[in-house]
C-alpha cells in the first residue's frame, strides 16, 4: 500500500469515527428444530470437470482425483472435454487429446483407445466414474475448410477466440461419426462391464450454442446429438443419455433442442424426438475488478441458474426429468488470468461455493426441479507456478481452501431440519441485488444418516474486502436427548488454508520438501471439541465465531 492510500485511508476513519463503528462483530441468532424435517438436501455437489482430460493421468492430478473420490466414493461424477480430440495425448490450456479415431489411406476408421482407456482407468480406481462427454470432432472426420489448423494456438491472456480450430467442426460423414460412438461404447462395455457403463452420464459436446465450441448451426448439432445417442443407445439400450450442455440458459438454441428432443423428427430412426434421460445447461458468475478490489456476480449466477430451470420446465415431457448444472462457477474460464480473477486462491472462492450452492438447493426447491447435479468446472493445472491463480481445486498437489468446503458438503445429511437465521439474505435479494450490503451469514441444517445433526455455516459478502467477524448463537430443539459431543471444522483465514501459510512463507515459487510438507499440513482440516450448553426438554446451545468469508460445519451427536 502506498503511504498516499494510507493517509487516505486515515484521512476518511478521522472523518467517519462512525465506520469504525459499524466494523463491531455482527451478532447473529440461529434456531434449529432438530425434530421438524422439511425436505431433502440431494448431494448435487459430487461432479467435477476440466478442459484438459490428460491432466488425470498426470501426478497431481491422480492425487486429486483420490481426494474427489473420497468424498462419496463411487458417486463422484467427472466431466472432461477432449476425450476424442486427436493428438499425443499432451495437455496444454484448454486442450487434451486421445487419437481415439484416426483414418487409413483408403478412408477406413482405426480405433485407439489406449489413451481414454488410461483417463477412464485412472478415475475408476480412484472411485471416480465418467460424466462422459462426447467429443471433440477427431481430424480425419472434421469437416473444417482446408487449411484450418485443428489444434487452437490459445494460452492465457489470448482473446478466447483463438480456441477455435478443426476439431469444433461437424463430421464429414455422420454414419461415421455414430459408428465411433458406438464402437466406443461397446468398447467400454467390454472393458468395465455392463453395470458399470450403465452408472455413466452420456453427452454430446459442450455449448454448442456459441460459435467458439461449435461451428456447424442448430440443427447440425441436432443432427450429431441424435447420431451419438443413437449409437450409445444401440451398444446399450439402458445407458443414461442427456444434453445439451449449452451455455448459460441456452436462449433460441435451447428451445429448439428441447423442441427438438420432445417433439421433432429424430435424423436416425425418423420417429419423433430423441431419448433424454437428463438435461444440462451452465451457469457463471460476473466477478468484476473495481475500486482495487474483486467483486463477484453471485446474482448472475443465480439468475442463469433460474433461467435454466424455466426453460426445462417449460416442456411439460421435460419438466420432471434429472437436471445437472454441467458448469456452475464464478465466472466462465478456469484458465483466464486477470484481476477479476484474483479470487480463487483463498477464501473468496471458498465461501462463495458455500453461499451459491446454497441458493442453487434453494431455487431447485422453489421451482420443483429434479435437481441431480452442480458440476465446478475446477479440477488443477498440471506444473504450473505456485497460486497462479487459475480456477482450480489444488495447486502443486496442495488443496485449496475450496476443494474442503465440498469435504463440508459431504458431511451434510440429506434431511433439511427447519432452521431460522436472522442474518441470511433471501434468495430473492440476492438473485436481485447480490449481496453488497450487510453480509450473507447464512445456514443450513440437516439431520444425516445416522441420525446426527450437521450444520453448515458461511459468511460471504461479494466484494473482497476486509470486514467484521460474526458471532453465531446457535440453539436447538427436538433433540430426543442432550449432544453428548459436538465437532466444528473450519475453513477461513487462519484454518485449512494453505494460501496464507504459503504467503507467511514469503511465497516461495520452488518450496523445498519441508516447506511443501507444511503447505499439506495446513491445507487440512482440523476437527475442534465444541462447548454444547444444554437446557431442559433437549434443547441445547453452541455459541462460535465465525470470520469474514469464513465456512464451517458444525456437527451434534445428539439425536
Amino acid at each position: 500500500m502506498t503511504i498516499f492510500k494510507v493517509i487516505a485511508s486515515l484521512s476518511v476513519l478521522i472523518a467517519l469515527p462512525h465506520i469504525v463503528q459499524a466494523q463491531a462483530t455482527r451478532q447473529v441468532a440461529i434456531s434449529i428444530d432438530a425434530g421438524r424435517p422439511v425436505g431433502k438436501l440431494p448431494p448435487v455437489w459430487r461432479f467435477f470437470g476440466a478442459d484438459e482430460p490428460n491432466y488425470a493421468t498426470m501426478k497431481d492430478g491422480r492425487k486429486l482425483l483420490v481426494e474427489l473420490g473420497e468424498l462419496k466414493k463411487g458417486e463422484v461424477y467427472f466431466r472432461a472435454h477432449n476425450l476424442l480430440s486427436s493428438g499425443d495425448g499432451t495437455p496444454a490450456f484448454k486442450w487434451g487429446s486421445s487419437n481415439a479415431y484416426t483414418e487409413t489411406k483408403d478412408g477406413k476408421p482405426f480405433y485407439d483407445w489406449k489413451v481414454v482407456d488410461g483417463i477412464i482407468d485412472t478415475y475408476l480406481a480412484r472411485g471416480v466414474r465418467p460424466y462422459l462427454q462426447i467429443g471433440f470432432m477427431p481430424e480425419a472426420m472434421s469437416s473444417a475448410p482446408a487449411g484450418t489448423a485443428y489444434q487452437h494456438s490459445w494460452r492465457p491472456g489470448f482473446d478466447y477466440k483463438l480456441i477455435e480450430g478443426g476439431w469444433n467442426y461437424p463430421p464429414k460423414d455422420y454414419a461415421k461419426w455414430g459408428e465411433l460412438v458406438y464402437q466406443w461404447t461397446l468398447h467400454n462395455i467390454e472393458r468395465y462391464g455392463r453395470a458399470e457403463v450403465e452408472r455413466w452420464y452420456f453427452e454430446v459436446w459442450n455449448e454448442p450454442n456459441g460459435s467458439s465450441y461449435w461451428k456447424g448451426t442448430p440443427e447440425e448439432f441436432y443432427k450429431l446429438h441424435d447420431y451419438a445417442i443413437a449409437a450409445v443407445r444401440r451398444a446399450l439400450p439402458t445407458a443414461k443419455v442427456g444434453g445439451p450442455d449449452v451455455a448459460g440458459a441456452g436462449g433460441a438454441f435451447m428451445d429448439g433442442f428441447l423442441k427438438h428432443v420432445s417433439s421433432g423428427r429424430n435424423y436416425v430412426t425418423g420417429q419423433t424426438g430423441t431419448p433424454t434421460d437428463f438435461l444440462s445447461f451452465h451457469a457463471k458468475g460476473k466477478p468484476l475488478f473495481v475500486d482495487g478490489h474483486v467483486r463477484m456476480g453471485v446474482a448472475t449466477h443465480l439468475r442463469e441458474v433460474d433461467r435454466g430451470f424455466t426453460k426445462i420446465l417449460s416442456i411439460p415431457s421435460l419438466a420432471t426429468k434429472p437436471v445437472v448444472i454441467g458448469e456452475s462457477d464464478p465466472e466462465g474460464c478456469a484458465a483466464c488470468p486477470g484481476p477479476q480473477n484474483a479470487y480463487r486462491n483463498g477464501t473468496m472462492y471458498s465461501s462463495y461455493t458455500a453461499a451459491s450452492f446454497a441458493r442453487i438447493w434453494e431455487l431447485a426447491e422453489r421451482r420443483k426441479v429434479n435437481l441431480e447435479g452442480v458440476l465446478s468446472w475446477s479440477f488443477e493445472f498440471e506444473d504450473q507456478p505456485w497460486f497462479a491463480g487459475y480456477r482450480q481445486l489444488s495447486t502443486n498437489g496442495v488443496d485449496l481452501p475450496v476443494l474442503n468446503v465440498f469435504r463440508l458438503f459431504a458431511q451434510l445429511g440429506e434431511t433439511r431440519l427447519e432452521t431460522t437465521n436472522d442474518a441470511q439474505i433471501p434468495l430473492d435479494t440476492i438473485m436481485t441485488d447480490g449481496v453488497q450490503g450487510a453480509p450473507d451469514i447464512g445456514s443450513i441444517a440437516t439431520r444425516t444418516a445416522d441420525g446426527r445433526v450437521a450444520l453448515l455455516l458461511w459468511h460471504y459478502h461479494d466484494d473482497d474486502v476486509a470486514g467484521p467477524d460474526a458471532q453465531v448463537k446457535i440453539s436447538l430443539k427436538g433433540l430426543k436427548s442432550a449432544p453428548t459431543g459436538a465437532k466444528l471444522w473450519r475453513v477461513d483465514g487462519d484454518h485449512a488454508n494453505a494460501f496464507s501459510a504459503w504467503k507467511k512463507m514469503g511465497s516461495p515459487q520452488s518450496p523445498n520438501q519441508d516447506q511443501y510438507a507444511q503447505l499439506e499440513a495446513a491445507s487440512v482440516m482440523q476437527a475442534e471439541d465444541v462447548v454444547v450448553t444444554g437446557g431442559a426438554r433437549g434443547a441445547s446451545a453452541v455459541d462460535l465465531g465465525l470470520p469474514r468469508q469464513g465456512v464451517a460445519l458444525l456437527v451434534l451427536d445428539g439425536r
